[in-house]
């Protein structure tokens, strides 16, 4: 077999020496009985700053699993793995054209992932499925552009943030809030004794960015959970925690919903930054350290868009049975 051609993963029968060539059969789930139809499910891993996707075509045929097909999929140690799981479609609404579902290893479809949105610029591609360099998409609420540059990065105008507490939602009645710059902090009681400030908004889905002195000792694992769950975000909330190295740069850790700590998060970054910049500490570009690479967040504020460039690679492609 000869070697794996950039862009165009192969499909082998053996073990493989380059990711790329990677083919990966399972065994079929306990859950369907000897009655059920037998479903072979293509799809291609891949990663934007280490977070993680099953990314599948469902430009051809529609393709409906259900939650605990899901779950299987981003299983670790069962199925593929993944962070969530992204499902391609066309989409019907003239001028737009992919849609984009994002469903998270519980099984539930989510608003919104930058780094997703970034593999599928890159998954498109690869497969053939458009020659465009810019493409529109759209999510379960939202619409987006994306943009593949020549360096293999992609940029993706994530929209506005959103600032009004219902829209993401948080209930911050009976609470007094601290003035910074010119944006505000919320205190947060949480369950076990403890208060963290927290600055509040939305990127499609719901951020709570608390300020750190050292991300490496910040207690993700322990607080990140107790953010999440807070009974003050009634839909749950993405909690990250941000360094600030200087005024172009911060280093950024994220709890997300459903998923536990990832590697990076896009919209978390967005987030982190258009936080960092009301509050008064950032200007308006920042290069944001995740574990798993760098992202580069611009915004000028007021009512613009919020734009994120970062990298997007293909890991491995393979079928599993389902």
């Amino acid at each position: 077999m000869g070697p794996a051609i950039p862009n165009e993963p192969l499909v082998a029968q053996v073990m493989p020496k380059t990711p790329q060539q990677l083919v990966t059969t399972r065994r079929r789930p306990r859950w369907l009985g000897p009655d059920n139809p037998r479903m072979q499910l293509s799809f291609s891993k891949m990663q934007g700053a280490g977070n993680d996707f099953v990314v599948i075509d469902a430009t051809r045929e529609p393709i409906e699993l259900s939650a605990e097909q899901y779950k299987h999929l981003g299983d670790r140690r069962f199925g593929v793995g993944a962070d969530q799981i992204l499902v391609v479609e066309h989409s019907d609404t003239p001028g737009v054209d992919f849609r984009y579902r994002i469903f998270n290893n519980t099984g539930d479809e989510v608003e919104h992932c930058g780094n997703g949105a970034r593999c599928l610029v890159r998954f498109v591609h690869d497969k053939g499925l458009s020659t465009k360099t810019t493409l529109r998409v759209e999510t379960v609420n939202n619409l987006l552009e994306l943009r593949l540059r020549h360096d293999g990065r992609v940029t993706v105008d994530m929209n506005r943030p959103l600032f009004a507490l219902a829209q993401l939602p948080f209930d911050g009645e009976g609470l007094q809030s601290r003035p910074m710059g010119d944006f505000e902090l919320w205190p947060l009681e949480l369950a076990g004794g403890g208060r963290v400030e927290v600055a509040v908004l939305s990127m499609g889905n719901p951020h709570a960015v608390q300020i750190v002195a050292d991300v490496d000792t910040a207690p993700v694992a322990a607080r990140g959970p107790q953010v999440e769950h807070h009974e003050r975000f009634p839909r749950k909330v993405n909690a990250g925690f941000m360094q600030v190295l200087g005024r172009g740069e911060i280093r950024l850790r994220v709890h997300e919903r459903d998923a536990g700590e990832t590697l990076a998060c896009g919209t978390g970054a967005c987030a982190a930054v258009v936080a960092g910049i009301r509050l008064g500490l950032l200007d308006r570009e920042v290069e944001v350290q995740t574990r798993g690479g760098t992202l580069v967040i611009e915004w000028t504020g007021g009512d613009a868009s919020v734009m994120m460039t970062g990298p997007a690679e293909t890991v491995f492609e393979g079928t599993i049975e389902l």
